[in-house]
């Protein structure tokens, strides 16, 4: 398909125009600058009317010279800008990130004054407006002000921007001010004073305006984030001074005027002087952190708890002011020498601590120099006047001596002793094997004598325990002996009760027989009565006889019962009895009396019993022969 030559003209010639647009403006002298851009002109030369050339050594032109122009085209459409007289240079904005600021050089403006090494700041819309800058006085070289975050349409060809990262103070830090810039420091004085309304030493110039001195400053920064010129200021992070509790902060301040010597006409060691002054401080700082520039200031930590130093060599307090501190070792009068352990225990009040500070500089040089002479040189000496024994001997009374010594010396340098005490004392080996064995020996004789009291005390117990046995034995005697006479005298009543008993048993017994007699007799009586009776029917003379019978037969059991006892009397009474139930009791063999014999009758009687025991030991003979 064949296109005609118009057709394709009329299409070429728009692609062309879209492809060499800015080539076809800039020659018609049209020029456009997009938004994130600026542009940078630089004139080639001067047609007519404007000055052709700049002054001697200026590179930015502000009144249409040929060169760099100090005014760059912000973001738009400019025309008249023919190609072959000006050069239009696309320039990015400037960024300044967060966290970071912009340093500014400049490249042209007027010399830089005699002594300064940073430019002072120029109002110019942050550098944006160049050709205030220029007309307005501004310096080349290092600028005092700065950009903070932003974006910025600055001509590039005037102003180099550096970017750097703002200062950041940590936590419990303090940042020490050195400037690079500013007056000089007065004589006699190691910082520069201190200037108020720089916001820090964010504001340069109102640093440098209010006459400011360059070197090291007075004052400090604190934590926090600071857009501080790295040109004009050198900061050095340091930590806070911490005051611990229990200690004060006495301020030796190297900078300030000097002051009215506040110490009295008695001080004559150094002035104390209000703060603010140069000296030390009759005010002491308490516990806590404080942002002290210690290149201006020195801070003496003193404690004001009771302080304990030791001279033993062997032992040293966390605070460390008695390392350098050993055993003493002192002489005594008899020539040994022996090694003693000594602790002091100080108090220094806290509106003493200037005192002692402003007298001896510090706590190291108080210990160096006042306390270890003097409490050294006294032990010293006060061990000249003893031998070795005494001195231990006495160890209670001198310490009591060496606490009020040594308190009367301290009080003079305004430090209170507390008390002074002696460790261990350590003699010579052979004046303590000397002291020991004469210690055994006395041991042993006190051993020895407690020994003996108590062999003594053992013979007194055992004396007096054999005493008390024998007194026990006696008492058990005597006791014995009571109980026995206690026991015969029962025994006699028992005797007599007994005797009482059978007494009376026998009486009772007499009585009972005689009752029994008497009721046997009254019986008899009865009966002979009744056979009297019966008799006197029969006869008077029967009667009388019978009563004679019965008289003579109660008569007879009387006699037999007491001649013959109750036994032989029953058997009489058994024979009687057989024979008058007419039982046969006569024997084989028959023993009789003679002819002559009048009793006859008591012979049988007697031969009858003489037969009943020759039965009854035959008896036993039977019963006792073993069966075979």
């Amino acid at each position: 398909m064949d296109f005609p030559i118009t057709t394709i003209i009329s299409i070429a010639i728009p692609v062309l125009c879209l492809i060499f647009y800015k080539f076809t403006f800039r020659l018609l002298g049209i020029i456009i600058i997009p938004e994130d851009k600026i542009g940078l002109v630089t004139k080639k030369f001067v047609l007519f009317g404007d000055k052709k050339s700049l002054p001697e050594g200026r590179i930015i032109a502000t009144e249409g010279e040929a060169g760099y122009q100090a005014k760059p085209l912000a973001p738009g459409i400019y025309f008249w800008y023919w190609i072959w007289q000006y050069d239009i240079t696309l320039q990015s904005l400037t960024i300044i990130p967060t966290g970071k600021i912009g340093l500014i050089l400049a490249k042209d403006g007027k010399e830089l004054e005699t002594g300064s090494i940073l430019a002072r700041k120029i109002e110019c819309d942050g550098f944006q407006d160049t050709e205030s800058f220029l007309k307005n006085g501004g310096r080349k070289g290092r600028q005092t002000a700065i950009i903070t975050a932003g974006s910025y349409r600055i001509n590039t060809f005037l102003f180099e921007v550096v970017i750097t990262d703002i200062t950041e103070i940590h936590e419990n830090m303090v940042g020490i001010i050195t400037t690079m810039d500013g007056a000089s420091i007065e004589a006699g004085q190691i910082a520069g004073k201190s200037i108020e309304g720089h916001n820090n030493f964010q504001d340069a110039d109102a640093f440098l305006s209010k006459g400011g001195n360059k070197g090291l400053q007075q004052q400090v920064i604190l934590a926090g984030s600071y857009n501080l010129n790295p040109w004009f200021v050198k900061v050095e992070e340091i930590h806070m001074t911490e005051i611990p509790i229990g200690h004060v902060g006495v301020v030796i301040s190297y900078v300030g005027e000097e002051g009215v010597d506040l110490s009295g006409t008695e001080f004559k060691h150094g002035n104390i002087v209000a703060k603010g002054f140069k000296g030390v401080w009759a005010e002491a700082l308490g516990p806590g952190k404080y942002p002290v520039n210690t290149y201006v200031q020195k801070i003496e930590i003193v404690p004001t708890t009771n302080l304990v130093l030791n001279w033993a060599s062997a032992r040293s307090e966390s605070h460390q002011l008695d390392k350098n501190l050993s055993t003493i070792t002192v002489r005594s009068k008899d020539g040994f020498p022996f090694n003693l352990d000594v602790s002091q225990i100080i108090h220094i009040p806290n509106y003493e601590a200037p005192k002692v500070i402003a007298r001896f500089g510090n706590m190291n040089n108080l210990v160096s120099q006042v306390l270890e002479p003097t409490i050294g040189n006294y032990f010293r000496n006060s061990a000249q006047d003893s031998d070795v024994i005494s001195f231990l001997g006495s160890r209670k009374e001198r310490q009591e001596t060496a606490r009020r010594y040594i308190g009367e010396v301290l009080s003079q340098y305004n430090v209170n002793a507390v008390d002074t005490l002696i460790g261990d004392i350590v003699p010579p080996e052979s004046l303590m094997k000397t002291l020991t064995d004469r210690k055994l020996a006395e041991e042993q004789k006190v051993t020895y004598e407690t020994q003996k009291m108590a062999q003594e005390t053992r013979q007194a117990l055992e004396k007096e325990t054999a005493i008390a046995d024998i007194q026990k034995d006696i008492v058990k005697a005597d006791q014995g002996v009571v109980i026995a006479e206690r026991v015969a005298d029962a025994s006699v009543k028992k005797a007599q009760g007994e005797a009482q008993s059978l007494k009376l048993q026998a009486g009772a017994e007499a009585e009972r027989v005689r009752v029994q007699a008497s009721a046997e007799s009254e019986r008899i009586k009865l009966i002979a009565n009744a056979e009297a009776e019966k008799i006197s029917k029969t006869g008077t003379a029967e009667a009388e006889k019978i009563l004679a019978i019965g008289k003579a037969d109660a008569e007879a059991y009387k006699l037999a019962v007491s001649a013959m006892g109750e036994g032989n009397f029953t058997q009489l009474k058994i024979t009687e009895s057989i024979g008058k139930e007419k039982i046969k009791v006569m024997p084989d063999i028959l023993i009789t009396g003679g002819s002559n014999d009048q009793n006859g009758a008591l012979s049988g009687l007697l031969g009858l019993k003489l037969m009943e025991e020759v039965a009854k030991k035959a008896d036993k003979v039977v019963t006792e022969t073993p069966k075979e």
